[in-house]
């Protein structure tokens, strides 16, 4: 094992032991190199007549560019722009994010977390975090309506078994007992588990309430009392989009950092919805865990050299260019502003939806799951196959929609304007007519 890695792991045995019997074999093994760009750090801060170290070009003093390209970012410094960006993400952004973790999360009030490190996009994110946190055969716990990308990048990839349990129950609710019989049924065969919590959920677009976030939280720290690891991981991609007022208002990452020593919270964000930016690819990763001692930092710092040395390893740096037009926008005047203004629109898109799929025509056609906030909602067919119905909409009427399973259809309310919301469910029903008769 690389001497790096070894005192990394020295470093976040001494803080938690816990954490390191989590780490997969990979993560063990990780660590942030020191040659080419810790000598260029170094270069960087000293070298003030002539730096020969980083791979990019120069000249006249200046980065390399062509005027070309400059034309279209031209607002932007090269060096914002076409330099490499540190592996952990540029300093400013990994500071602002994280100080936007605390205002957009009151729970987190007295807590200490990682510095977020920025990935490629909250997918890479979790591709980081599988590389660093699961062996073959871990498992991992989701709903059984989910993003089709986790079962590719934790199944196929990493080897991972995934164990589903029923979103919903019967009557329309969370299922608070399903989720907490599977917590307890696979405690009761691995020491270690992984839990994806994916709130406002990719397909459903449904937000735990207050109570229901609550009891999620306990079950999992009652678990880790009982000496299984659990490794909580809040995919927030939709973060923010909250439309109803009894839905939580913060990640469940919040309220479950420093609970129990065997419970460590990692939370998965980005700008690709919360700032409707979606090909820039800017993600990132926090951890929070118990504090064993008084200072968490040595664990803390551990744990992004190697989560940085994974994105080294994968894909060297998240873009430069991508990071500075977001922190940018994080500290522009006009910000807050446009956040809301865009909200309202798809808060307004949502509530269109839930007033039409009010109207009685539609209830022998489809049951509709519960959704408040985020990009989507989902109906569940009575009569007719997803999949055949999808592919008849889209010949015939050109409506296009996503197929989960043989009864699901998933409908993305945020890229249909508000006054066609109406027309779309009566081509869907229209839809199932035909292929009934």
């Amino acid at each position: 094992m690389n001497p790096i890695a070894k005192k990394l792991n020295q470093d976040i045995e001494k803080g938690n032991p816990v954490l390191l019997e989590m780490m997969s074999d990979i993560g063990r093994q990780l660590f942030f190199p020191k040659g080419i760009l810790s000598q260029g750090a170094e270069a960087k801060e000293k070298a003030h007549k002539i730096n020969a170290t980083i791979g990019i070009a120069t000249e006249k003093g200046r980065t390399m560019r062509f005027d070309s390209v400059m034309t279209a970012i031209s607002d932007i410094r090269p060096e914002e722009s076409l330099t490499y960006a540190p592996s952990f993400g540029i300093p400013a952004l990994r500071k602002k994010w994280h100080e936007s973790l605390f205002e957009k999360n009151p729970s987190l009030s007295g807590e200490k977390i990682s510095l977020p490190v920025v990935t490629c996009g909250i997918t890479h994110g979790i591709s980081v975090f599988a590389d660093v946190w699961i062996d073959p055969g871990d498992v991992v716990i989701l709903p059984d309506m989910m993003w089709g990308n986790y079962n590719l990048i934790l199944s196929v990839r990493k080897g991972a078994q995934i164990s589903k349990y029923s979103v919903f129950t019967e009557n329309g609710e969370f299922n608070l007992k399903a989720f907490e019989d599977k917590i307890r049924k696979e405690a009761g065969k691995h020491k270690k588990l992984v839990v994806i919590l994916n709130f406002p959920h990719n397909p459903s677009g449904y937000t735990v309430t207050e109570k229901e976030g609550n009891k999620i939280v306990e079950i999992l720290i009652n678990q880790a009392k009982t000496g299984t690891n659990i490794l909580a991981v809040t995919d927030d991609s939709y973060f923010g989009l909250f439309y109803e007022e009894e839905s939580i208002k913060e990640s469940l990452f919040a309220r479950l950092c420093g609970k129990n020593s065997r419970l460590l919270a990692v939370k998965l964000d980005g700008c690709t919805k919360e700032y409707f930016v979606w090909g820039l690819r800017v993600g990132f990763i926090t951890y929070g865990y118990k504090i064993e001692g008084d200072d968490p930092a040595p664990v803390y710092e551990a744990l992004e050299k190697k989560t940085a040395g994974c994105v080294r390893g994968n894909i060297s740096n998240a873009s430069h260019l991508s990071q500075s037009i977001v922190l940018r926008s994080m500290l522009s005047e006009e910000y807050p502003a446009e956040k809301e203004e865009k909200f309202i629109i798809l808060k307004k898109r949502a509530e269109r939806v839930k007033k039409v799929l009010s109207d009685s025509k539609y209830q022998e056609a489809w049951d509709v799951h519960p959704f408040n906030s985020g990009y989507f909602m989902c109906i569940r067919l009575k009569s007719v196959d997803a999949e055949r119905l999808r592919v008849h909409l889209l010949d015939r009427y050109g409506v296009g929609l996503i197929s989960i399973d043989d009864k699901n259809l998933r409908i993305a309310f945020s890229c249909v304007e508000e006054s066609d919301i109406k027309e779309l469910f009566d081509i869907i029903l229209q839809g199932i007519q035909d292929l009934l008769v």
